[in-house]
């Protein structure tokens, strides 16, 4: 099924000695984990009910199938004869993958964080048999070594305490659990407002410029993460600042560092998209998984940075995603894939997997391969000559062992761009656009000799939440760039989503499905409902994917999610939404989730679908719940709004009232092409853009009667802006509606 080719599988080492009940699984990790010598148990009845009959503590692990330490403790740990046999005679052990069940992960991850200063992937963590976690902790070796005990140790010290001491561990994770529940409570009174806006959003500029690093960007030392919310916020932040010094620094931060990452080694020069983040400085050296999530916000950020900046080189890298992901993340039922691996096989015949093995180079590998003259340049320049120049290659390697701890890169070249093109074309007395060219001939050529290498292994799962992320990416930069084939592969992927990931009956959204046979798409084993991000990303999507293709289906299911997912996931006595909704007596906590991580908060982005839908559907009340939402979270956008910038978005869309952009006309005449792309080619942070297209019946029509009103100005398309229910004047002209546009 996959398009974009195999997944890597090693070299066939004969038959399976074992197999356990993954099996059984649609999971890609979890079926990565079927032959272990480890009994394991999917997250389920049957596991918990075995746990209490055999009054057996539960050995937990969580991770996911492109995280490489998950595979180092499988490798280590997990495939051990002798370390399997201690985990099944004495433990119930269970394997959830943390895509499939983020409400599971999340729980006994606020544990280990809280208990351990510290969380990561894989998890491990220890449950008595009714579920409450007492001790926990990430990644442990095998064998015991720098001051720290193994896992067979802490194993065989664990069952030790069991037999010895059960009374006195139910008693610690009893405690343990109601401190967890008081600690992450999340409420507000009836009545409780909002903080004031400017100074929430002051704040966090100021401690967003604190952290800034000003040479290669980012806003930390190392390791360096993309962190998309902060360009969501920076770009809001100088769209209301554009006059000031602060709103310059704004956007500079922002730029520079989306530039600096394009340029570094996180950015694949060709494969196209991006890694999961820089373990150096300077965006060089990356952690080699991608993941989809990165590559739909990312594409957001850069469409952004192109409309604010009118610098191509931002839209030509927004394309590099939307062309990585089209190729190797799509399904061909429309859906968009998780994720691809940081480790693969080196050669077809290798049995070890190495990170990063399938896109680094040897200097020898790139002379062997573009040993072509360069026309027009000195005796003697060949293609490999100006790429390794630009690309900064060395006969060494020019990765620093600081971030290599395992020497599974040495000698090779992760490649990053050193120079401009007029600075390489300078070095070679040649024409930039020649150099250009060069540089695309060799990247083509190592693309086609990529192809040929073992391809890390694909993770095929597709998922709601992240589907949305990529929906949008395809929307809005299809609206920005003028590219209606990236509209029509969003409509595709929603139209993938209502067929396959949600229950008509229902109205609800599924979690997760995955590839089956020819053009099938198959359920979990035991099909998960989505959670709250489900619901927030794909709405969100939706409401992009109208403003791009001015389909009334996608707002009117849009809104039918809106309302589930009020049904579903709102505390009507503490406002804000739970994670989770409560029909699963198996997850012991209802969290709510607040700060942003490698993915937006939920109920950050919830806050802001409801401002947005609000004003497409003339619900004032949804504006309400949005208030009392960001409540909710009053401490934490007072003392680090840094930790939650989309939710200072939503703080910033309830101040700034959101404008209404109506476009009368009808949809392919070019007079009304004409003003939609004057909407489109601007930077308005707190705008909906509507078609009023005259059809009194459709859905729009009902939901704002005011749209019948709108007439065409001397037969032509016309623009209204409204805001705080009164529209301008109507223009025709797409330098009228500009003025309008930047007030």
């Amino acid at each position: 099924m996959a398009t974009g080719g195999s997944e890597g599988s090693p070299p066939s080492l004969g038959p399976k000695q074992h197999t356990n009940r993954l099996i059984h699984e649609k999971s890609p990790y979890l079926l990565q984990h079927a032959h272990n010598p480890v009994d394991w148990y999917p997250w389920g009845e049957e596991a918990f009910a075995k746990a209490k009959k055999e009054d057996k503590l539960i050995f937990l692990s969580v991770g996911y199938s492109t995280c490489h330490w998950c595979h180092v403790m499988e490798r280590e740990s997990f495939e051990n004869e002798e370390i399997g046999k201690i985990m099944n005679e004495n433990f119930v052990c269970i394997k959830v993958d943390r895509e499939e069940r983020p409400d599971v992960d999340k729980v006994y991850m606020t544990f280990v964080q809280a208990t351990s200063g510290g969380g990561g992937w894989p998890m491990s963590v220890w449950l008595t048999p009714d579920l409450k976690p007492f001790v926990g902790g990430t990644y442990f070796p095998p064998e015991d070594g720098f001051h720290r005990p193994g896992f067979k140790t802490v194993l065989q010290n664990l069952a030790e305490q069991w037999k010895k001491n059960r009374n006195g561990i139910t008693e610690r994770s009893n405690k343990i659990l109601t401190a967890l529940q008081r600690g992450v409570a999340v409420s507000a009174n009836e009545g409780t407002v909002p903080p004031p806006c400017p100074e929430v959003m002051e704040s966090c500029f100021q401690q967003l410029a604190h952290s800034y690093e000003d040479e290669y960007g980012g806003f930390r030392e190392s390791p360096k993460f993309p962190s998309p919310v902060n360009f969501n916020f920076l770009f809001r932040f100088w769209a209301l600042n554009k006059t000031g010094e602060k709103g310059a620094r704004a956007l500079e931060m922002a730029l520079h560092t989306l530039k600096m990452m394009a340029l570094g080694g996180i950015h694949d020069h060709i494969g196209q998209g991006f890694h999961r983040y820089s373990t150096d400085g300077k965006w060089h050296v990356p952690h080699f998984e991608k993941m989809l999530y990165d590559q739909g916000q990312l594409a957001v950020s850069y469409t952004e940075a192109y409309q604010i900046s009118g610098d191509t080189f931002f839209a030509d890298v927004a394309r590099d995603i939307l062309l990585y992901v089209s190729r190797d993340l799509s399904d061909k039922s429309g859906g968009f894939y998780s994720a691809e691996d940081a480790d693969s096989h080196p050669t077809a015949k290798s049995v070890e997997k190495t990170e990063g093995a399938f896109c680094v180079w040897t200097e020898h590998e790139i002379r062997e391969l573009l040993p072509d003259p360069v026309p027009d340049a000195s005796q003697g320049v060949t293609m490999a000559d100006v790429f390794i120049h630009h690309y900064g290659v060395k006969e060494s390697g020019n990765v620093d062992p600081a971030q290599d701890p395992h020497g599974e890169l040495e000698n090779k070249n992760v490649l990053i761009v050193r120079y401009s093109p007029e600075l390489t074309a300078t070095k070679f007395g040649l024409e930039v656009e020649k150099v250009k060219d060069v540089l695309r001939m060799c990247r083509n050529r190592l693309y086609e000799v990529r192809r040929q290498r073992p391809r890390p292994h694909l993770d095929s799962k597709m998922l709601a939440s992240w589907n949305g992320l990529m929906i949008s990416g395809f929307a809005r930069a299809g609206a920005v760039l003028g590219e209606k084939t990236y509209v029509r592969r969003a409509a595709q992927a929603a139209g993938f989503l209502r067929e396959h990931m949600f229950d008509s009956g229902s109205g609800q959204l599924l979690r997760s499905c995955y590839p089956g046979d020819e053009s099938a798409v198959e359920q979990a084993a035991r099909p998960v409902s989505g959670f709250l991000d489900d619901y927030a990303f794909v709405i969100r999507s939706l409401m992009d994917l109208y403003e791009a293709s001015f389909d009334h289906q996608w707002l009117e299911w849009a809104l039918l999610l809106q309302q589930k997912q009020d049904d579903l996931f709102w505390d009507s006595k503490g406002f804000a939404y739970f994670t989770n909704d409560a029909r699963d007596p198996s997850v012991l906590i209802r969290l709510k989730e607040d700060q942003d991580g490698a993915e937006p908060s939920g109920n950050a982005v919830a806050a802001s679908n409801l401002v947005r839908l609000a004003n497409f559907a003339n619900r004032p009340d949804w504006v309400n719940k949005s208030k009392q939402l960001v409540a909710a979270f009053e401490k934490l956008l007072n003392s680090i709004p840094m930790a939650l910038p989309e939710m200072v978005i939503a703080l910033m869309a309830q101040h700034h009232t959101l404008k209404q952009v109506v476009i009368r006309g009808e949809l392919e005449a070019p007079d009304t092409q004409e003003l939609i792309q004057c909407v489109n080619a601007h930077f308005v942070h707190n705008k909906i853009l509507l078609l009023a297209d005259g059809n009194s019946e459709s859905f729009l029509y009902q939901t704002l009667p005011f749209l019948s009103t709108l007439e065409l100005k001397d037969g032509k398309a016309t623009a209204y802006v409204c805001q705080n229910f009164s529209c301008s004047l109507p223009v025709t002209s797409a330098g009228e509606l500009q003025t309008l546009l930047i007030k």
